[in-house]
């Protein structure tokens, strides 16, 4: 999982500088496809860390409510 968020820092941080390129060049975010496409890996990560920890709950309750 460490990896996992390690990449998806990576990332947030690739999306934040294309972002402030885009707006330097007063390019709407909205309207630049690098801009678009970073947001789009940025949130399929954010979706696997967010399934990833569901699942880790899901495995911790188990655990738990077989040990009592």
């Amino acid at each position: 999982m460490s990896r996992l968020l390690d990449l998806l820092e990576e990332e947030r941080r690739k999306l934040n500088q294309l972002g402030e390129a885009s707006l330097k060049q007063a390019i709407p975010l909205w309207e630049n496809p690098e801009v678009q496409e970073q947001s789009r890996r940025v949130d399929e990560l954010v979706a696997q860390v967010s399934e990833m920890k569901a699942r880790y709950s899901r495995v911790v309750r188990l655990c738990e409510v077989h040990n009592a």
